[in-house]
């Protein structure tokens, strides 16, 4: 009989689910200790901060959201008590100001993907309305004193709470993103050195090959995420940054070379020579084997021992054809690519000054994704302060203030893994409730209420949620019981032990959580294929600003890493099987490298006319990409490279760089030609037969 995954959680916990919950029962009872000791005068919000924390325990994660929480605070202060001091007279106002605050904060933390710094958006937006909510509730004493004074207590507690946090992070048990770092970059590179042996099997499938690409798709997200946090690790965390960004960087460029090498033989095997497929074949062999090394060094070695036998091979060749000419360049340069990432690697570990370095992987910034979260975190808001304005009930401020901050940080999850997180939440608080009343009224109502009988009281039902916040599969089931459980008890100096003010407290925090749950429904996240297509003319913008980049192939890798993570998802959430859009974001990549590398090709043959016919060309190629997007084949594609090619040749005789040229362009214009027709036939399955008999396909 297998358990559910929360009841095997807390009743088999591993070592790590252990250290993580006692942990996180030491940094709350030192935050509520300081708290209470200063004598701030909500102390149960330095707990709340402290668990927010727990959630990647990392001490450089750690230390990277306790300053994003503590910056993400002082703002929201700042911007409440801003609001106040120009609408303190006309509430109506002020909370519209409120609003629009929060969805801003909503919209801007749609434009980055880390986690900590979507949770300072999300801190900033809590704190202006604790600000400017606790204020308006309090009419009677709402002079500029006060307004200061809950403004500097909000932010004093918060700060407790994530200094406290981090301080247990550095001292006990620590756990560095180094480490992380080093285990996502080992399984990254397998995962990457296996995908290119796929590319490479005649017998491979395509749902094999997706599979493999899109787990090196979130592995890469998630390291290029974390790279910001080793930062803080002591002297040696920044050149770690550089690394796992250069890391990155690279595996995005052999994704890019690997479709090249992968797909063309299998769909035009009739242009591939036997001394060709031979080469590919010994290729497979070797990467396999470089996955197999059991060493750093040895994997290094055999690297570079694949490079020099390409380059022989290249030299051998007798009476080969441009274009084979041309991909076996491309596998020199993958094998050159392979060989920086496993620096990268061991650079992770090692010093290298001699590594460049490379753009992180930059989130798509999309205004109408922000939009539409911000609009919906406003929406939440919203309701919350009209049911506080018609009730007046304290309750109500709940119900405005922590569905707002879940708002926020789920805005980026697909409308599935919303829907499951936001259940399990609210499972969480369901049971979270009648816990923290049987605790807070029953059992703390009878102590002394000092800070020792607190901690004795509270330190069970901590550990338990903490239990379940240490796993991905059962966090949101934590973090659903330990923040609802925090808000209802209140420990603090001077608890009331009030049965109406418990209750009330519950009930409000239910009531928003299960508004938040009907608003993301209502208000669900835009259609796939709407963002599908919106993130192909991203990437042909991105194709005609290629020449104006200092660093093309970084600028192009750093761009287009996340997008094809989001292509690959919406393409599952479709329940697809073809994946025509994955397979379109990584032909916007591998053509992308391929103009990247024309223009190394031909720098020794620039002139003005060649200029001119390059700047067409690109214009053109960006064009065709949309075109096939569509099912279209363009034409004036090989007529715009024959052009170019021939403005090539007027220049200066042919040489080395520029006779695998005509090669390029012929692979290139075969790919967009292959897309087509797939698109085509995919949209219209009756006419694919009669659009693979074109003469212009066959061309």
């Amino acid at each position: 009989m297998t358990l559910h995954p929360l009841l095997a959680q807390l009743l088999t916990p591993n070592r790590h689910a252990v250290i993580f919950a006692v942990k996180g029962v030491i940094s709350m009872a030192l935050a509520l200790l300081v708290s209470m000791y200063l004598q701030l005068d909500r102390p149960y919000w330095a707990l709340v901060s402290a668990v927010f924390l727990q959630i990647r325990p990392e001490s450089g994660l750690v230390t990277e959201k306790a300053l994003c929480q503590i910056s993400g605070s002082v703002v929201g202060g700042g911007v409440g008590i801003l609001i106040l001091a120009f609408f303190m007279p006309y509430p109506l106002l002020a909370l519209a100001c409120l609003t629009l605050w929060i969805g801003l904060n909503s919209a801007a933390s749609s434009m980055v993907h880390n986690t900590n710094f979507i949770y300072a958006f999300a801190m900033s937006g809590m704190t202006a309305g604790l600000v400017v909510i606790m204020v308006m509730a309090d009419a009677s004493a709402a002079d500029g004193r006060a307004v200061f004074d809950i403004a500097q207590s909000r932010i004093s507690e918060i700060t407790v709470g994530a200094l406290c946090a981090m301080l247990v992070s550095q001292l006990l048990w620590p756990v560095t993103v180094k480490d992380s770092l080093r285990n996502h970059s080992r399984n990254v590179i397998n995962k990457t050195l296996e995908y290119l042996s796929l590319e490479l099997d005649p017998s491979s499938t395509h749902e094999q090959r997706h599979q493999h690409a899109d787990e090196i798709l979130e592995t890469l997200v998630v390291l290029n995420d974390d790279s910001s946090a080793v930062a803080y690790e002591g002297p040696e965390g920044p050149g770690r940054s550089r690394a796992a960004n250069l890391l990155c960087n690279k595996v995005m460029s052999l994704l890019a070379v690997t479709q090249i090498m992968g797909r063309f033989p299998r769909n035009h095997p009739d242009l591939v020579s036997k001394a060709f497929s031979n080469l590919l074949a010994d290729m497979r062999t070797l990467f396999i084997r470089i996955a197999e090394a059991d060493s750093y060094e040895e994997s290094y070695h055999q690297a570079q021992a694949l490079r020099r036998a390409l380059l022989e091979h290249r030299a051998a060749y007798v009476n080969e054809s441009a274009i084979v000419i041309r991909l076996t360049q491309t596998a020199v340069e993958l094998v050159a690519d392979l060989v920086m990432v496993l620096r990268a690697y061991n650079a992770l570990e090692n010093r290298d000054q001699t590594l460049l370095k490379a753009s992180k992987l930059k989130t798509h910034r999309d205004p109408l994704v922000g939009i539409v979260n911000g609009f919906r975190t406003a929406v939440v808001f919203a309701i919350g302060a009209t049911i506080w304005l018609g009730t007046g009930s304290p309750a109500a401020i709940m119900l405005m203030i922590m569905p707002v901050v879940f708002s926020v940080m789920f805005a980026r999850f697909s409308l599935v893994v919303l829907t499951f997180m936001l259940r399990r939440l609210l499972l969480g608080v369901v049971v979270a409730i009648p816990v923290a009343l049987f605790f807070g009224l029953g059992l703390l109502s009878r102590s002394s209420g000092d800070f020792e009988m607190l901690v004795l009281v509270l330190a069970g039902p901590y550990f338990i949620g903490l239990l379940a916040l240490a796993d991905r599969p059962t966090l949101p089931y934590g973090l659903g019981f330990c923040i609802p459980f925090t808000l209802i008890v209140q420990p603090g100096n001077n608890m009331t032990f009030s049965t109406d003010v418990a209750t009330s407290n519950a009930l409000g925090l239910f009531v928003g959580i299960s508004i938040l749950y009907w608003v993301f429904k209502l208000i669900t996240p835009l259609d796939g294929q709407l963002m599908q297509r919106r993130l192909l003319k991203a990437t042909a913008r991105d194709l005609t600003a290629i020449d104006y980049q200092r660093r093309p192939e970084s600028w192009l890798n750093g761009r287009m890493g996340e997008r094809l993570l989001r292509l690959a998802n919406y393409d599952q959430g479709s329940g697809s099987s073809n994946r025509d859009m994955t397979d379109l974001g990584f032909t916007g990549l591998n053509i992308g490298h391929m103009s990247i590398r024309l223009r190394r090709r031909i720098k020794n043959h620039r002139s003005a006319e060649v200029d001119a016919k390059l700047a067409q060309w690109q214009q053109v190629l960006a064009d065709t990409y949309l075109l096939s997007a569509r099912g279209e084949i363009n034409a004036r594609f090989r007529k715009v490279s024959a052009e170019l090619l021939a403005a090539v040749h007027a220049t200066k005789e042919a040489d080395a760089q520029t006779a695998t040229v005509e090669g390029m362009f012929e692979r290139i214009a075969l790919t967009f030609e292959r897309t087509a027709r797939t698109i085509a036939g995919a949209n219209n399955p009756t006419s694919s037969s009669d659009q693979s008999a074109s003469p212009v396909i066959a061309a």
